[in-house]
């Protein structure tokens, strides 16, 4: 009898001793959690020119990594890496509400905020000055891709396309993929096939597939080094280089699941740059440049109308 008090008194004394543990543990997988890329602009909320803050070097490396500011053309080189809230960032600001149908207050209000934060795809908006996201003819270069806008979708410079030859596309798989991800992926496929002349089969060997998918983090070697979680999801490039990447480093989900990214949704716009595509201005489309968690989506009118423009279908 005594023994299995002692065991109880025991037992009750070793819980007592591991709860505290189990809740530093969690605790500290909650401060361990990695930040969005993007999570310093909320500091600066409310900023605007003439001020002063910690933190605007970095609201000007985003806006010169999307296309929207460049002191190098400027006599304000100097300017690049402080954080002065000067009139040439103002004006950046103010493009870029523009392009995503913001007020064009130049400042950081709290739509800006929300908008800058969203997850994204990792492709410009602006490109060798000359911004794309407006209605009408124009050209730009990006120094992975660059774009010809007509109407609110648009194109590559140069309209780069397939050839007739190559309406029949293969695609492969590369190393390290998710085994979940191959499904959704070859539907988004199948959705592009059913609105276009193209066809798509899988290579039974990836190497030798037109286009090749995958998952990577940081900087894969292809120039356009990922950010981690939060920040740009995928990017894919022109006819006829065929390649797609995903960053392993966000929460991927087949379907909508909350928090997380449908592999198929983000397919479907990065497969519209491997066939010719470039981003759009119609908010609704496949092609529009921010992608939302949480949620799928389809092809949009305007998606099929800039695919059906090039390819003269």
């Amino acid at each position: 009898m005594s023994y299995k008090v002692f065991s109880l008194f025991s037992f009750t004394l070793l819980l007592l001793l591991l709860l505290p543990l189990h809740s530093h543990a969690t605790s500290r997988n909650i401060h361990d959690k990695k930040l969005s890329p993007f999570e310093f602009l909320k500091h600066l909320q409310g900023c605007h020119k003439g001020e002063k803050v910690k933190g605007i070097h970095n609201l000007k490396a985003y806006l010169e990594k999307f296309g929207y500011l460049s002191y190098n053309h400027s006599q304000n080189q100097t300017h690049t890496n402080d954080d002065d809230f000067d009139e040439l960032l103002e004006s950046a600001i103010k493009t870029y509400q523009l392009n995503y149908h913001l007020n064009a207050t130049g400042s950081m209000d709290a739509n800006t905020v929300s908008t800058m934060m969203m997850p994204r795809c990792g492709v410009a908006d602006i490109t060798n000055g000359t911004n794309w996201m407006r209605s009408g003819k124009k050209k730009h270069h990006h120094r992975h891709v660059s774009f010809h806008t007509v109407s609110h979708y648009s194109f590559f410079q140069g309209n780069p396309k397939w050839q007739t030859s190559k309406y029949h596309l293969t695609y492969g798989f590369l190393p390290g993929t998710p085994t979940e991800a191959i499904s959704p992926i070859a539907k988004a496929f199948e959705t592009w096939a059913a609105n276009t002349h193209f066809k798509f089969s899988r290579a039974q060997d990836q190497t030798n597939a037109d286009l090749k998918i995958g998952f990577h983090r940081g900087d894969h070697g292809d120039g356009a080094p990922f950010d981690g979680a939060g920040g740009t999801l995928a990017h894919a490039f022109s006819p006829t280089n065929g390649r797609f990447h995903y960053d392993a480093d966000e929460k991927w989900s087949v379907g909508a699941v909350p928090g997380s990214y449908d592999l198929e949704t983000v397919a479907l716009h990065e497969i519209g740059h491997l066939l010719g595509l470039g981003h759009s201005e119609v908010e609704g489309a496949i092609m529009w440049p921010a992608i939302r968690s949480g949620v799928t989506q389809g092809l949009h009118r305007d998606d099929i109308d800039g695919i059906k423009a090039l390819y003269n279908f």
